[in-house]
């Protein structure tokens, strides 16, 4: 009965008005028995089907930019042709990555709305339905809240169900949806990168490194994972593509002070971005995380405003762990950004609603795979209607 909760007065009123007094005493008994299917009439049937079999109005197609644009600027930018064959590939990437997701809430959403009003029952079960999707609790009241105060009592499709949910769900990660700005107001730009182990940031940092290298900017990236040494050498290799600058230290070293030399060198080169990455570390672990803390502290000693963004990559298979791993960063390490990684392998991909409803923190991009094509920036309208398996 959660999403009740969600609903003003007014629409209280309107909904008992409908519901017999006997029915709201019995809902909570009512949600743990099997309701007796109502048979439709054939007419309504016959209605359905109608509806069902007429062609829908066909979607605009958003253009897809690259990676990490200023929307307001989109249309001063000249005007490059894309291979739109590449621009598919990633839609269907996003959509393939999304599939777990997508396939968990539309079939649920078939089998709960089958030739049924939405009552309280219905309600009850989507609200349901869309916490197992991990959008979460808070979430989830909302979509149903908002569904019954339009549609309560009324006949609705599956397919309208999922497209009005995507709707809302775009409206709130629109607020989120906020592209990586890395002016030239001041250099170097300091970049960190923190996270748990295993979440993609050393894959992160390379290709990032590689889109703004790709656009004449000056790069550096200093590896202070100084407890891995597999780390260093990937890192190195992105670098090497991205015809970086590299700074690394010997295994073990004290990673404030190798980040320290590296913003140091940074300067002395006129480096345009300063790339940070950090060791992977558990969230629940202090010593670990006061580590962290020290790195910002120390290179704070040459730029108080440093580091200028803070980004925290996030791995969606971990589903709701990644709402405490972003309660104890944001606090040790003033996270100003988000980067959702390997949501191609994730049944979590509702996650991201969760977040941007507990934390409104930017999300700046989100992967689908290992290429570096594959992390591209957030586009809200694309990711709520792959995760509603609505067709583009």
């Amino acid at each position: 009965m959660g999403w009740l909760t969600r609903i003003k007065d007014s629409l209280l009123t309107k909904i008992r008005k409908k519901i017999p007094k006997k029915d709201l005493q019995s809902v909570e008994k009512a949600r743990q028995e099997k309701k007796i299917k109502k048979i439709e009439p054939e007419v309504h049937k016959k209605e359905q089907k109608k509806e069902e079999l007429a062609v829908e109005p066909i979607k605009k197609k958003r253009a897809f930019f690259g990676l990490f644009k200023k929307k307001e600027k989109l249309k001063e930018v000249p005007k490059i042709e894309k291979d739109p064959e590449k621009k598919k590939s990633w839609f269907q990437k996003l959509k393939t990555g999304l599939f777990k997701s997508s396939e968990k809430i539309s079939q649920g959403v078939k089998k709960i709305f089958v030739n049924k009003k939405l009552d309280i029952q219905t309600l009850n079960d989507l609200e349901e339905l869309l916490i197992m999707a991990d959008l979460g609790p808070t979430a989830a009241e909302k979509l149903t809240a908002e569904l019954a105060n339009e549609k309560f009592d009324k006949d609705i499709k599956p397919e309208e169900v999922r497209t009005f949910l995507a709707k809302k769900i775009e409206e709130t990660l629109e607020e989120v949806a906020i592209p990586l700005v890395l002016d030239n107001i001041q250099k170097p730009i300091v970049v960190l990168v923190v996270g748990v182990n295993g979440t993609g940031k050393t894959t992160t940092i390379g290709k990032l490194a590689h889109q703004y290298s790709s656009e004449g900017k000056k790069i550096m990236i200093a590896a202070c994972d100084t407890f891995r040494a597999a780390a260093v050498e990937q890192l190195q290799i992105w670098a090497e593509r991205s015809s970086a600058e590299f700074v690394k230290g010997t295994q073990d070293c004290d990673a404030a002070g190798l980040a320290y030399e590296a913003l140091e060198k940074a300067k002395s080169k006129n480096i345009d971005i300063l790339f940070i990455d950090t060791a992977g570390r558990v969230q629940n672990r202090t010593e670990l995380m006061e580590e962290l803390a020290k790195i910002i502290r120390v290179i704070r000693k040459l730029d108080l405003e440093s580091p200028h963004h803070c980004l925290l990559t996030l791995d969606a298979t971990t589903g709701q762990n990644a709402l405490s791993q972003v309660e104890i960063f944001k606090e040790m390490a003033e996270i100003s950004g988000l980067i959702v990684t390997k949501l191609d392998g994730s049944a979590k991909g509702g996650i991201l609603l969760s977040l941007a409803e507990k934390f409104r923190l930017p999300v700046h991009a989100i992967g689908v795979g290992e290429k570096i094509e594959d992390l591209q920036s957030f586009e809200a309208k694309e990711f709520a209607e792959s995760l509603m398996g609505l067709e583009k």
